[in-house]
C-alpha cells in the first residue's frame, strides 16, 4: 500500500491526528490490515451462514 492510499483511507477514517502525530505507526496498521484481509477467505455461497446457528441451552 503506498503512502498516498494510506493518507486519503486514514483521513476518511478520521485519523488525521493519528496520521499527523504518528505517521510511521498508521502506516503499519494500514499494512497490517491489508495483510489481514488478504487472508480473509470470502465465502463461495453468499447465503450460506458463517457460524452454526445459535441454540439457547442446547450445550449446558
Amino acid at each position: 500500500m503506498d503512502k498516498d492510499t494510506i493518507e486519503i483511507l486514514a483521513r476518511h477514517a478520521g485519523l488525521a491526528r493519528a496520521l499527523a502525530d504518528f505517521p510511521e505507526d498508521v502506516a503499519v496498521s494500514a499494512k497490517q490490515a491489508a495483510d489481514v484481509a488478504h487472508k480473509i477467505k470470502r465465502p463461495t455461497d453468499p447465503t450460506a451462514e458463517p457460524w452454526p446457528p445459535m441454540k439457547t441451552g442446547t450445550t449446558l
